[in-house]
C-alpha cells in the first residue's frame, strides 16, 4: 500500500472521533506519566494473533507498535501476542466484539460471516493481477469493506498482503485447465474452493492443513493449492516438483480493532493508530514481495518447477460459477472490481 494510495482508506477509519475513554483488561492505563503532550497516561492496546513470530505479518505488527510509540511519543503501546496465546481466531474475533481484546489478525475468508461481500476474494481470477489487487483495496471498495463490520462490533485498521494461491502439483505440471482433469485437489473446507476446482475440471478433496504433507506424501491428493511462502516453509517441495502461478484467488488478511475499544479512544489516539496501521500495511507488502521471490528461488533450488500460464484460459472456465452471483451482494461487488482500472 503506497503513501499516497493509503490517505483515503486512512481518512475513512478516523472520521467521526468521540471522546469517551472507555477500558478493559485488554486497553488499560498504565501508572507511568506522559511527557510531551496531553495525554496524560500510557494507554496500552493488546492485540493477540495465531501467526508465528518469523511471519511478515507478525514483523509488520512489530513495526506498527514501534510506529505507535513514534507518533505518540510513548503515550501509547501496542502489545503483541503471538502464535494463539490469547486463543485462536475465532476466539480473537469473538473477544474483539466483546471488548475484550483490542486487535486481532485474521484472513477475510472468516469475515464473510459477519460481511457477506467479502466472500468475493474467494473467488477465483477476479484481479487481473496484484496491482489490480491493491488498487482495489486501497481505493472505496477497499476502504468501504474496512468499515462494514463495525455494527457487529469489528471495525478493519488495514489489509495485510497474504499473496496468491496457486497450484502444486506431484506427477505433472497444471499448465491449462486440461490438465487439472480427474486430479485429486486439496482445498480449504469452503464451498467457493471446491466449487473453484470442479469447474476447472479438478477433483476436490478437502483435508485439513496439517494432513495434508502426508496426503501429498501417500498419494492421496495428487495436489494442493496456496501460495509460495506456504509451500516453502512446509516442506511441500519436498513431494511437489510442480509450481503453477496462477493466481486464483487473492485473498488478504486484515488487522481488525474492537469497535468498542476504537469508540473508547481519544481522537488523537485514533488517528495514530490509524497512521501507524496504515504505515505497517506498506513495510508488510515489502516482507511479503520479499519472501516470495526468495522462497520461489529456493523452490528452484530444490527441484521444483516454477510455471507461468495464461489465466484466461483458467478463468473462462470458472466464468459460468461467477455468473451465478449475479443480483447479489456479492455479484455487485465482483462488477465494481472488474470496472477498476
Amino acid at each position: 500500500m503506497g503513501k499516497s494510495s493509503s490517505f483515503l482508506v486512512l481518512g475513512m477509519l478516523i472520521g467521526a472521533l468521540g471522546s469517551t475513554i472507555v477500558f478493559s483488561g485488554f486497553i488499560r492505563k498504565a501508572s507511568s506519566p506522559t511527557v510531551g503532550h496531553s495525554e496524560s497516561r500510557q494507554t496500552v492496546l493488546k492485540l493477540g494473533h495465531c501467526l508465528p513470530p518469523n511471519h511478515p505479518v507478525h514483523k509488520s505488527m512489530e513495526y506498527m507498535a514501534k510506529r505507535l510509540g513514534e507518533l505518540s511519543n510513548g503515550s501509547v503501546k501496542l502489545e503483541i501476542y503471538p502464535s494463539g496465546q490469547l486463543g485462536t481466531e475465532t476466539q480473537a474475533i469473538e473477544m474483539l466484539q466483546n471488548g475484550e481484546l483490542a486487535m486481532t489478525k485474521t484472513s477475510t475468508a472468516p469475515m464473510e460471516a459477519f460481511i457477506p461481500e467479502m466472500a468475493v476474494f474467494s473467488l477465483p481470477y477476479i484481479f487481473r493481477d496484484e496491482a489490480h489487487l491493491w488498487k482495489v483495496l486501497n481505493g472505496a471498495i477497499g476502504g468501504e469493506l474496512l468499515l462494514k463490520g463495525t455494527s457487529r462490533g469489528l471495525r478493519g485498521l488495514c489489509y495485510y498482503d497474504a499473496g496468491s494461491r496457486n497450484f502444486y502439483t506431484r506427477s505433472k505440471p497444471i499448465v491449462t485447465p486440461d490438465d487439472l482433469k480427474g486430479l485429486k485437489i486439496r482445498v480449504m473446507k469452503s464451498p467457493t474452493s471446491i466449487a473453484m476446482v470442479k469447474a476447472l475440471g479438478g477433483s476436490p478433496t478437502p483435508i485439513s492443513w496439517s494432513e495434508l504433507y502426508s496426503a501429498l506424501q501417500q498419494g492421496t491428493v495428487d495436489g494442493a493449492e496456496n501460495n509460495p511462502p506456504s509451500f516453502y516453509t512446509n516442506k511441500h517441495y519436498e513431494v511437489c516438483k510442480y509450481f503453477t502461478l496462477d493466481g486464483h484467488t487473492r485473498i488478504p488478511d486484515l488487522l481488525l480493532i474492537s469497535e468498542k475499544v476504537w469508540k473508547g479512544l481519544s481522537p488523537r489516539i485514533r488517528e495514530w493508530v490509524a497512521r501507524a496501521a496504515a504505515d505497517s500495511a506498506d513495510y508488510e507488502r515489502k516482507l511479503w514481495a520479499e519472501q516470495t521471490k526468495e522462497d520461489l528461488r529456493l523452490c528452484k533450488k530444490k527441484g521444483v518447477r516454477i510455471y507461468k500460464v495464461d489465466t484466461s484460459l483458467f478463468a473462462a472456465k470458472v466464468q459460468p460459477m461467477l455468473d451465478g452471483y449475479k443480483g447479489t451482494k456479492v455479484g455487485d461487488l465482483l462488477e465494481r472490481i472488474r470496472n477498476v482500472k
